[in-house]
């Protein structure tokens, strides 16, 4: 046995040699294995997702478990950034290093650390906007070590359909982003969508969501709205031209801080003078979303159709009867009538001071 080890080892050493004169320029290399005992910094966060409401207050979760080993820091740096739909980038939101503070853009004066500890990196967000809706993530940086986490902010809220006067199919992603926003409302997201579908939403025509992409959900299949021998879910036209392309948009609204309400008014109006109307009574003519967040959040149920802010007539029914919804509770919709048509009331919407 030894005689062979020896002649193994005499082998080795000769190629070794041989690879030398062969390679002259061939650099020797060594692998080095490093083993770790894990990380030394930690973020976590208690809840994945957080639920709040149109101008409300929220904190979203982030806590830091440090190794006791570690060397004190005061230059340790929490950033926290907002994901967009699309996961392409982040947005910043608000940055800390020791005493510097600094908040962005939107989220400027609105946003601050809970910091109830010094382990506490928790963001502290007020007067919650639509646009505040997604997916957050914590990051924190101490020397070389560094950790995050994501966190979800959700609204409650209700997703509706809408196309213009112009009719059905006629607005690209930016022209159905504006319409949302004229409405009280922002293009719902994928989620929001789903959230209603599985609530019961059923509508066949195509929408934009912020996504980019189009779809709409089904419920109860039938011909026209992908087959009457397919499942119930949420039909998907994939990502489209953002520019090119034309469809309908679902949009998303959230509470209000205003009072929605019918106007009792003498006798029917004409649309402008619908408009001056709410005026004279200190308020402005109600938008979609505005009519759709009082009828689904507020359970608001008035049986009279009246003009809105786009010229549509329609009436909100929480308690379906006769003449009234009297299959289903919705928001009923009279199409875009002629403005001069002196055949409706109007809705008001007045914001709070």
């Amino acid at each position: 046995m030894i005689p062979l080890l020896i002649y193994a080892l005499v082998s080795l050493s000769v190629a070794e040699t041989n690879l030398d004169i062969l390679y002259p320029k061939l650099e020797h290399s060594r692998t080095i294995y490093v083993i770790e005992n894990g990380p030394k910094l930690n973020v976590t966060a208690e809840q994945g997702k957080v639920v709040t409401r149109r101008g409300g207050n929220v904190t979203l979760p982030c806590k830091i478990q440090r190794d006791q080993q570690l060397p004190p820091s005061n230059k340790m740096r929490i950033k926290w950034t907002k994901l967009t739909s699309d996961y392409l980038r982040e947005v910043d939101v608000f940055v800390a290093m020791g005493y510097h503070k600094r908040s962005y853009g939107s989220f400027h004066g609105r946003v601050h650390l809970q910091g109830s500890s010094l382990m506490d990196a928790s963001l502290v967000m007020t007067d919650i906007t639509l646009d505040d809706y997604g997916r957050y993530k914590c990051e924190v940086i101490d020397g070389l070590e560094d950790d995050t986490v994501v966190v979800s902010l959700d609204l409650e809220g209700v997703v509706f359909p809408y196309f213009p006067r112009l009719g059905r199919y006629n607005l690209n992603f930016y022209d159905a982003e504006q319409a949302c926003r004229d409405q009280d409302a922002v293009v719902a997201s994928f989620d929001q969508l789903h959230d209603a579908w599985q609530g019961g939403m059923d509508w066949c025509n195509a929408g934009w969501l912020s996504d980019g992409s189009v779809q709409y959900p089904i419920t109860t299949p039938r011909g026209p709205c992908g087959g009457k021998n397919t499942v119930p879910g949420i039909r998907n036209y994939g990502l489209r031209d953002k520019d090119k392309s034309h469809y309908d948009v679902f949009c998303f609204t959230s509470f209000h801080k205003g009072d929605f309400y019918y106007l009792i008014h003498p006798s029917k109006l004409t649309y402008d003078e619908a408009v001056r109307a709410c005026q004279k009574d200190g308020a402005q003519i109600a938008k979609v979303g505005q009519m759709f967040a009082a009828w689904k959040l507020n359970k608001y149920d008035r049986c009279d159709a009246g003009w809105l802010a786009d010229a549509s007539v329609r009436y909100p029914i929480n308690h379906p009867r006769r003449r009234c919804s009297p299959t289903e509770a919705a928001v009923r919709f009279n199409g875009f009538p002629d403005k001069k048509h002196k055949l409706y009331g109007v809705y008001c919407y007045k914001e709070n001071i």
